[in-house]
Parts: structure tokens; C-alpha cells; sequence
């Protein structure tokens, strides 16, 4: 079985592997009967969040996968300028910045682009972006988030209502699922960087709550509230991570079929396709199976 993420980073399904996923796609009442998802760690000093992601920020799986740069840097660019618009454009005092920029490092954006956005912050002929987070149930009963920025409210909700609805889900409220997940921080490192006990002690000395080790890499999470303290203490040990920004994190998992899995993953394919669509999360375990028939 697989399971899920975006993403996002920020935007996303890097990997299917046999641990719960990071997708944050969770059901309805088949997802509260699901049992929490152990860690596959344990700390000896603090209880592990369970619930791991294993899908990647759908907008990373959309951009390696389908090679579709072009679509992918404009979203990276479109969140680069709203977080500098927000907050300060230096990305040492802006801490979404940042991850936005790292996010746009790791896809490989070049240095004049990301400055551009910046600028673009800061000059008055930027677009006016909304934040929206969209929230309802996919094929098989799963939950799922949805974050955009766009400029037409009402072209986003009308698109992404039908895309739930010719799946055969549907779109719900604000609300209606974001409590069957927790927001936190992600920080990743590649496996390489260190090892599974060097980081998981880096973590907890940092004030880390969960850390979760495999071959693709180490995940560490951590409160909204020390977020920023604990990727700033892990960066000064291993360096710039390769992603470090607010997550969607499943508490539980929800096993769907294949018949189901099929029209999710479709679903999800079809939200990344959107271009106001910077992220989508949910939770799921799809069998290996569906993952090789899709191409996964």
C-alpha cells in the first residue's frame, strides 16, 4: 500500500513509497475509522506525530514528471511575490519568502527570475493576488485541501468546484476537513546530509516535534510557533534544506481502492493543472499496483 503532498511544497507527489503518505487526502467517516499511522521513528523523549506524508507537494510531481517548467516557475513566481508583498522582500526577515525562494532553487528557477518576482512585490504594476484555501472530498471518501492564489475568485471557485464534482466528489466549506489535519512545519533534507540518528538528534536538541528517516530523505516537522527557531538550528548544522515551509499533515490515513485511487490521482493531476493552484494535500493509501499503472 501507498500513501500522502505537495507541498509544496509547496506545490507537492514526489514520491509513492510504502509509508503514509503526505497528501493530505483524508475521508469522511471512512477516514475517522482509520487508525493513526505510526511514525517510523520513535523519540525517547517526546511522543511522534503520527500521520506521515508520503506524497510530496503535488506541484513538484506536475513539474518533474510532466516537465511542464514553464506553468510550475509561474507559480513559484506568483508565491515568491506575494510573500514579499506581505511581509519585508528580504528573505532573512521574511520567513515565507524564504521558503518560497528555496522551493524555487530546488526547481531550478534561475537567480533574474526570482529577483523579478521580488521586484515585482515592490513595484506598483504587480497583480493583486487572493489567498484561498479550498476544502472538500475526492473519490473514495478522502479529504482534501486545496491553496490558490488568484486574481478571479470567482473563476477559481467555479473550476475548482467542478473538478471535484466531475470526479465524483465534492467541494465543501472552510473547514470542513482542515480539522482532520494539523497545520505544522516540514523541514527535508537529503538522506546524504546525515544520518538517520545524527538528524534525529539535531532535531530534537532544536525543539523539533516529529522526524521521519527513509532513502529519499529526512522529514522533520515542527509547530507553526517554532518553526522558524527549529529550520534556523538545523541550517546552521546541515546546511540550506532543500524544502522548510508550512504543511498540511494528516492525523490519519484512509485506504482507497483502485477504482477510487484512479479518479484521485486524476483529480489531483487536474487541480496542479490549474494555474491558481499552489498547493493540494491529502491522505490515502493507494496500492503499488495503481501506482505503476499510473505512471507514479
Amino acid at each position: 500500500m501507498v500513501n500522502n503532498c505537495l507541498t509544496d511544497r509547496q506545490f507537492t507527489l514526489l514520491f509513492y513509497r510504502k509509508l503514509p503518505q503526505i497528501f493530505d487526502f483524508t475521508g469522511a467517516p471512512a477516514y475517522n475509522a482509520a487508525p493513526p499511522i505510526p511514525s517510523s521513528r520513535t523519540n525517547p523523549e517526546r511522543n511522534r506525530m503520527a500521520g506521515h506524508s508520503q506524497f510530496k507537494n503535488i506541484m513538484h510531481r506536475k513539474g518533474r514528471q510532466d516537465a511542464q517548467k514553464s506553468k510550475l516557475f509561474s507559480k513559484l513566481a506568483r508565491e515568491i511575490t506575494v510573500a514579499a508583498k506581505l511581509g519585508q522582500p528580504d528573505p532573512a526577515m521574511n520567513a515565507r519568502l524564504r521558503a518560497a525562494i528555496i522551493s524555487a532553487r530546488q526547481e531550478n528557477m534561475s537567480k533574474d527570475s526570482i529577483e523579478r518576482a521580488v521586484k515585482k512585490a515592490i513595484g506598483s504594476e504587480g497583480e493583486n493576488y487572493d489567498e484561498i484555501r479550498y476544502e472538500g472530498y475526492g473519490p473514495g471518501g478522502v479529504a482534501v485541501i486545496v491553496e490558490a492564489l488568484t486574481d478571479n475568485r470567482n473563476r477559481a471557485a467555479s473550476d475548482i468546484r467542478s473538478y471535484f464534482t466531475k470526479s465524483g466528489g465534492n467541494l465543501g466549506e472552510t473547514g470542513s476537513v482542515s480539522f482532520m489535519f494539523d497545520r505544522t512545519g516540514i523541514i527535508e533534507y537529503d538522506a546524504k546530509v546525515a544520518s538517520d540518528d545524527a538528524m534525529l538528534e539535531a532535531a530534537i536538541d532544536a525543539g523539533a516535534d516529529d522526524v521521519v528517516s527513509s532513502e529519499n530523505g529526512h522529514e522533520v516537522y515542527a509547530s507553526q510557533e517554532t518553526f522558524r527557531d527549529v529550520a534556523k538550528a538545523l541550517e546552521a548544522k546541515f546546511g540550506e534544506a532543500r524544502k522548510a515551509a508550512l504543511t498540511w499533515k494528516p492525523q490519519n490515513t484512509v485506504p482507497v481502492d483502485d477504482e477510487a485511487g484512479e479518479k484521485l490521482l486524476k483529480l489531483i493531476d487536474l487541480l496542479n493543472e490549474h494555474d491558481d493552484v499552489q498547493n493540494v494535500y491529502a491522505n490515502f493509501e493507494v496500492s503499488d499496483a495503481l501506482v505503476a499503472k499510473m505512471g507514479g
